[in-house]
């Protein structure tokens, strides 16, 4: 117990010194300013090429997502991610002892012994599948659905909708995509802020008022015309869970036959079924999924 006790402490200490340092020094993978040079530029594409020429500036909801963008990007890992990824790490660790396997053992591929290109390439591709199947699941679950309610509640979509979701979500992505990783290690720092940026980058485009599929790349990377049929508010009734759950590659869509794009979905409305019930402010929007389980 006094070893968990300990992380809770250190976990807490050292993110929040992270922070201040991401806050007052700029380096190349500084997630805080990152997040703010990206959101900004993707941004700037929606004004100089807006797809829905009548959408606002300042669309519906838009200082909502723009806080929840930050919450969920900083605050959040603050309270709660950075200690839950640390025990999950722990406790799987620890299991792993208790079964007599060493981690080493347990790795079926090291990212070291692999060409630069060609792990980076590996790792984000096992992440991307992962967090793809993560979202089949976060659909599929009457449970999880209940929070990932909260992302489809975009009425209006724009780049900030990316990062709108619940505070559960991440804990449930961040916990699958341990074990896959676990298994091919090796991957250092400088490997989790390229693919994030790059992840990134794409999750707000594809959240962007912009008109693009990237032509034959529609294939291989997700993208605005396809992603906004995530969030149609009317689905296929081949598919009554969901489409197009593809976050940075919409390649398994293709494989898997989850793809969905009938016609241009510029104008179509977006949310769920009974999305005029759901919460408008963000404390009753957190508190949802738990007062609906009840």
């Amino acid at each position: 117990m006094e070893k968990y006790t300990n992380i809770f402490r250190d976990s807490y200490a050292g993110y929040f010194n992270y922070l201040l340092q991401e806050i007052t020094t700029f380096h190349w993978e500084n997630y805080f300013y990152g997040l703010i040079i990206v959101s900004l530029i993707v941004w700037g594409l929606e004004l100089a090429f807006p797809w829905r020429k009548d959408q606002k500036i300042f669309r519906k909801d838009f200082w909502l997502d723009v806080f929840y963008m930050f919450f969920n990007f900083f605050l959040l890992n603050l309270i709660v991610l950075i200690f839950l990824s640390n025990t999950t790490e722990a406790l799987f660790n620890d299991l792993l002892a208790f079964a007599g396997i060493k981690l080493d053992n347990f790795q079926l591929v090291n990212l070291d012994t692999l060409p630069y290109g060609l792990g980076l390439l590996l790792f984000f591709l096992v992440s991307d599948f992962v967090q793809w199947n993560t979202h089949r699941l976060l659909h599929r679950s009457p449970f999880l659905w209940n929070f990932h309610k909260l992302h489809h509640s975009v009425k209006e979509m724009g780049f900030a909708a990316h990062l709108r979701y619940h505070w559960m979500e991440p804990i449930v992505y961040k916990s699958i995509l341990y074990i896959p990783l676990a298994i091919i290690g090796g991957f250092d720092v400088a490997d989790v802020a390229i693919v994030h940026f790059f992840a990134l980058t794409v999750g707000h485009l594809n959240h962007a008022n912009l008109g693009w599929d990237y032509g034959l790349l529609k294939y291989i990377f997700n993208n605005p015309k396809m992603h906004i049929w995530h969030h149609a508010k009317e689905l296929p009734k081949s598919h009554k869970h969901g489409v197009n759950y593809g976050l940075t590659l919409s390649i398994w869509d293709y494989i898997f036959k989850t793809n969905h794009i009938p016609h241009d979905g510029r104008d179509i409305e977006l949310g769920f079924e009974g999305d005029e019930k759901f919460p408008k402010d963000f404390l009753k929007q957190e508190a949802y999924p738990l007062s609906k389980q009840k």
